[in-house]
């Protein structure tokens, strides 16, 4: 039972820095562009003959 004591505190700590990384990430323009990344794999300009 003490156990909980430990882990219940770093449970919630490294929740906590997930959703601060998930907040930065949106913050910093990660997802503004979905339809680019999309279609840019769709994109032959590599392939030269």
């Amino acid at each position: 039972m003490t156990v909980l004591v430990y882990l219940l505190p770093m449970a919630l700590l490294l929740g906590l820095s997930g959703l601060a990384a998930f907040l930065w990430s949106l913050r910093s323009g990660q997802y503004d562009d979905m339809e680019g990344a999309a279609l840019r794999v769709l994109n032959d300009d590599d392939m030269k003959e």
